[in-house]
């Protein structure tokens, strides 16, 4: 069974800076069915700018005969807070003004996401999540969920994420909010505020999300006598375009922000004290040509999660081969997942001590 729900909070959320959200809503997508034990439960947390449908957007890994399918797991994504997809966001009405917020929305961390993540699981009367999963933007997530409630979680797979984020990526999130601050029409208090700004900054965004190899593979120029409307250029405004036509500049501006504020070791011991608490059986994934999280942020997390398993992949795709190389990513997760179960160390996995 595939459903679309949404689940109401009636209590106020208090967030991480100590501002509230009154009537938090969160819109969320189940798969398959709970099992008596309520063990085959698969938590999926998105990335920036994906929806709770996650049979939609990481097919192969999910869907009917994937290593994912409801036939077997009860599998559930929510849409994380401040996103333009149905949960609680800057388009969202303000009952005190009767307007959206826009730019009057609370600021939110990573671990502010985790935590509505986790309320929405206690809503489902879920005592145990058997995988949780995410890449990029979702990685953080489930790793602060792991670190919150380390109980809860039984086995953890991260992808292409990070401990902490980097300056280098807080840098690229600047330049894209730079964009849409440019645009004025970002604070005229309309839907449309700043979509100038958005197909900008969803622009730059790409640049960190692929690589060199991969535009000059997909978008090279065939002759030498161009000097104008080259297919890099087309590429980019096309792509910036796309995401104009599904999201919006408000929700984007929120959480690269969020993505920022990333640091598991904020209000902790240490970085390292906080991996440490993890207790799930995990799996790091890196990717070994990503320019926005390179392969030693994911070797960090894998030598400071007790007993965390590593494996790095080669993708032509960069970073976003987090979401396309599912043959890939179906072999590995498989692999750990039995030798998780099994306590054996297997070839294709390299275990951190």
């Amino acid at each position: 069974m595939n459903t679309e729900n949404i689940y109401r909070q009636k209590k106020v959320f208090k967030l991480e800076s100590g501002k509230k959200i009154n009537d938090l809503q969160i819109v969320y997508h189940t798969y398959g069915s709970l099992n008596a034990k309520k063990n085959n439960v698969i938590w999926v947390c998105h990335a920036l700018t994906a929806n709770s449908d996650v049979l939609d957007w990481w097919k192969g890994l999910f869907g009917d005969n994937c290593l994912f399918n409801p036939k077997e797991h009860f599998i559930i994504c929510a849409n994380v807070l401040g996103s333009h997809y149905g949960t609680t966001n800057p388009l969202s009405i303000n009952k005190v003004t009767g307007l959206p917020y826009y730019l009057s929305f609370p600021e939110f961390t990573v671990r502010d996401l985790a935590a509505a993540h986790r309320i929405l699981a206690d809503h489902l009367n879920l005592p145990e999540i058997g995988l949780l999963i995410g890449g990029s933007l979702g990685g953080q997530q489930a790793m602060e969920w792991a670190i919150l409630e380390p109980k809860r979680i039984k086995k953890l797979v991260v992808i292409a994420a990070n401990a902490q984020h980097s300056a280098w990526g807080i840098a690229f999130n600047e330049s894209q909010r730079l964009a849409i601050t440019a645009d004025r029409t970002f604070y005229s208090q309309t839907q449309t505020g700043g979509n100038k700004g958005l197909k900008v900054a969803r622009s730059i965004a790409l640049l960190s999300y692929r690589s060199y190899d991969t535009y000059g593979a997909t978008q090279l120029e065939v002759g030498n006598d161009k000097t104008r409307d080259f297919k890099a250029s087309s590429y980019q405004n096309y792509q910036g375009e796309k995401l104009v036509n599904r999201f919006n500049a408000f929700s984007y501006w929120y959480l690269t922000k969020a993505m920022d504020s990333h640091n598991v070791g904020r209000g902790r011991a240490s970085v390292i004290d906080a991996l440490r608490q993890i207790q799930a059986k995990t799996l790091v994934i890196g990717i070994v040509n990503d320019v926005l999280f390179p392969l030693a942020e994911q070797q960090f997390l894998a030598k400071n999660i007790p007993g965390a398993y590593f494996a790095e992949l080669n993708s032509f795709y960069g970073h976003d081969g987090f979401l396309i190389e599912t043959e890939v990513l179906t072999k590995e997760i498989g692999t750990f997942i039995n030798a998780s179960e099994t306590d054996n160390q297997v070839i294709s996995l390299h275990k951190i001590a």
